[in-house]
């Protein structure tokens, strides 16, 4: 098996930036990528820093910091969610700008790579603070983003809400509505259907596609999901439906298992009423860890990066792992679970519904045009089909695992573009 990162260099403690460096350093040896385009390649576009002055609402002012990355547009418009959080750093927006280049990629969507952040706690925030943060950092950010430059999304504690707040800023700015500058919208905005379970229905899709391969019955096969909150819900119920039996699930106060499987819906329910899935007397209590270790067909990490370890890899009961979450695996484990047979759907494959509605989004509110919505998932199962079936087939010609094979395939088409545009001036 040909490694994106070397065991040696994993455990040496690189950052998430330089992580994501030595996976495009990989697969660059791999396919023998120029190295002039190679060195194209792992530095972002442009990086913009900037300082947010915010009204709080006793009146002082408070000073945040926050970024906007755009790593590669040679396929078109910067996308990329922005997320809010105390423990957000360049470095790791960088990364995600990066991944999400290989993302739109992948699926064929004709976007380049971004991603934004705000190092703050929204949960520490009133909604008027929240509002008035959206905005100063929309004004700060908005000489680099709109609809042919770089749109964002939501993202980690970024909501419908919020993205309304960006396009209204940024709308008032130029004096008329101008709701493609973001995707994940309320409907009544220019919002498009479908978008709250893209990222879901993708998992689903491109896990369906895996069974067949592996040569798996769907009907009653068991799933565990490590995070209940909009992937992994939404990923429970869609699943469920399909035949699937959900056996396990778990949120960050964590999580209750029935081997027979779990009333799905009563488990909604509760997290509604109490805020965790911890206490539904469907089934038995379980941490996060013990989860990850359940015997089942498929495993679905839908929350926290990095818990998919060399400890507990070898543990691992799943025939396939479908990654739900940015990052869940690293990469030792993933060394382990190819040895062992054991198929990883990657994060740029796993969960890239979601950009890709929001690509839907975009091209709707372009034309002015909406779409029904079974018509956007008819679309969404294409699309994500098709990148299973080229992921497969790089993985089987380099003899490697599916997030190589998956990086062969973005990597290649952003190569491609690199190349025949060419360097200006």
């Amino acid at each position: 098996m040909a490694q994106l990162i070397d065991r040696s260099v994993a455990r040496s403690g690189l950052n998430v930036w330089e992580m994501a460096q030595s996976q495009l350093d990989g697969v660059a040896k791999l396919i023998g990528l120029q190295p002039s385009v190679h060195g194209f390649m792992r530095e972002p576009k442009r990086v913009l820093t900037v300082s947010i002055p915010v009204r709080m609402d006793d009146g002082s002012f408070t000073m945040f910091e926050g970024y906007r990355v755009q790593h590669n547009m040679a396929r078109g418009p910067g996308k990329g969610g922005i997320r809010f959080h105390p423990d957000v750093t360049l470095d790791e927006v960088k990364a995600l700008a990066m991944w999400m280049t290989w993302k739109c990629a992948l699926v064929n969507i004709p976007f380049g790579g971004a991603k934004g952040g705000v190092i703050c706690d929204p949960k520490a925030l009133s909604l008027r603070e929240l509002e008035n943060l959206t905005r100063r950092y929309t004004s700060e950010i908005s000489i680099i983003i709109g609809p042919e430059k770089d749109i964002p999304a939501p993202d980690v504690y970024t909501t419908p809400q919020i993205m309304a707040w960006i396009m209204d800023t940024f709308s008032m700015q130029h004096g008329y509505s101008i709701p493609g500058v973001v995707t994940g919208k309320p409907i009544s905005i220019g919002g498009s259907l479908g978008r709250d379970k893209a990222t879901a229905r993708g998992c689903l899709y491109v896990v369906n596609e895996a069974m067949r391969e592996l040569g798996i019955e769907i009907s009653g096969a068991r799933i565990a999901i490590q995070g209940f909150g909009n992937a992994g819900l939404n990923a429970a119920e869609l699943m469920a439906a399909h035949g699937y039996s959900i056996v396990a699930v778990s949120d960050s106060q964590g999580g209750v298992y029935n081997p027979s499987g779990l009333d799905v819906r009563g488990v909604v329910a509760h997290k509604s009423e109490t805020g965790s899935v911890v206490g539904f007397n469907g089934g038995d209590q379980i941490d996060n860890r013990a989860l990850l270790e359940l015997p089942c067909e498929v495993l679905v990490p839908a929350a926290l990066e990095k818990v998919i370890t060399a400890e507990n890899a070898p543990r691992i009961k799943a025939k396939i792992v479908a990654e739900a979450a940015n990052g869940p695996t690293l990469p030792e484990a993933d060394a382990i679970l190819f040895d062992r047979g054991i198929m990883i759907l990657p994060d740029i494959l796993a969960n890239a519904g979601g950009v890709t509605v929001s690509y839907f989004e975009w091209v709707q509110d372009l034309q002015e045009n909406f779409w029904e919505e079974d018509e956007i998932n008819e679309r969404l199962r294409k699309k994500m089909v098709r990148a299973f079936g080229e992921t497969l087939e790089q993985a089987r010609r380099h003899r490697v695992d599916m997030r190589s094979g998956a990086y062969c395939v973005a990597i290649e088409r952003v190569a491609e573009a690199t190349i025949v545009r060419g360097l200006y001036p």
